[in-house]
């Protein structure tokens, strides 16, 4: 990560326009507090991209909170209608052709949320070309900063693609789960048990208009499938496992494959519109208060800080000595 952040750091000056990509599902924690660090007073467009997998009613109260930190956010869905985002960077453009005469841009954000689909359908959209960056379901997909793409003919408009950046330390486990439920890290690395778990609890508490108390549970379980609803994720795996067949040699349950199942038909949208963040009162508030403004160091930087700290203590006492 602190390659690419590096590389990134390096191209900021020559950069107009910054488009920091997010997970509409997950719009606390797809913020990636080393962004907010290396961002600045840049102009920035927050695109919270996969609109499409989270609940309509969510986005003007996360644009609301946005625009009072200055962030004006914006939801889409990569893969459809991205024009609106290309208006904006031509627009600014437009408005002062002696400051801009090419117009960049760089798109940001953690893995696995859409940053090259969005780089593609902007190109797509802009000068109708091919393919210009690696996409692809696992995070982490594109791996350098690489060349300028051209989105835009008259005026000129160019974007950089970057590697997905995952921040040093997530600042929870709660945070953690929600981003590698969402595919921000790879599931090798993550526990997929832990994360089907919390997917079970999650779909358990569902509340919405067309499904009320026990009706939410037969949802998924209509879905997937199964027999019956339940809250004991290792009775779901049983279930589903012999639903779709992944059974090994003499019967048994193939957990693996099982939960590797469960956990796509989440990502694929088939249980419905999904946001994971509490969004409901001061909760945004306290978000930013505890997580963006109180970003936890990496041990790297954690020893970085505990070597100034020891030296500038060097210096007060050689000081208080008259030695300097």
């Amino acid at each position: 990560m602190a390659k690419g952040l590096k590389q990134m750091r390096d191209q900021m000056r020559t950069i107009d326009l910054i488009i920091e990509t997010r997970d509409a599902r997950i719009p606390l924690s797809s913020i990636n507090m080393e962004f907010e660090r290396l961002v600045g007073s840049k102009a920035r467009l927050v695109v919270y991209n996969k609109a499409d997998l989270a609940p309509v009613e969510i986005q003007l109260k996360v644009q609301e909170e946005m625009a009072k930190r200055q962030q004006r956010a914006i939801f889409t869905d990569a893969n459809k209608k991205v024009s609106h985002i290309l208006d904006i960077a031509v627009d600014i453009s437009r408005r002062d052709p002696v400051k801009y005469p090419q117009f960049s841009i760089m798109v940001v954000g953690m893995p696995n949320v859409g940053k090259s689909s969005l780089i593609n359908a902007l190109r797509r959209t802009g000068v109708n070309r091919g393919k210009a960056a690696s996409t692809g379901a696992k995070p982490g997909v594109t791996r350098a900063v690489s060349s300028k793409i051209r989105v835009f003919d008259k005026p000129p408009v160019y974007l950089l693609d970057t590697p997905g950046v995952m921040m040093p330390h997530i600042p929870d486990t709660m945070t953690a789960i929600k981003v590698a439920l969402t595919g921000g890290i790879k599931d090798n690395i993550a526990d997929e048990s832990v994360l089907a778990d919390y997917l079970l609890f999650r779909l358990n508490r569902l509340e919405d208009v067309k499904y009320v108390g026990y009706a939410i549970s037969r949802f998924y379980f209509q879905t997937l499938g199964i027999d019956r609803p339940t809250d004991d994720v290792n009775e779901l795996v049983d279930m589903l496992a012999r639903k779709i067949g992944a059974l090994r040699h003499g019967g048994e349950v193939d957990s693996e494959k099982t939960l590797q199942f469960f956990l796509k038909a989440f990502r694929q949208g088939r249980f419905g519109r999904f946001c994971l963040d509490d969004l409901e009162g001061d909760a945004v508030e306290e978000f930013f208060k505890t997580s963006l403004l109180e970003a936890p160091m990496s041990k790297n930087q954690g020893q970085k800080a505990k070597r100034a700290a020891q030296r500038l203590r060097s210096l007060e006492r050689a000081k208080s000595k008259g030695l300097i």
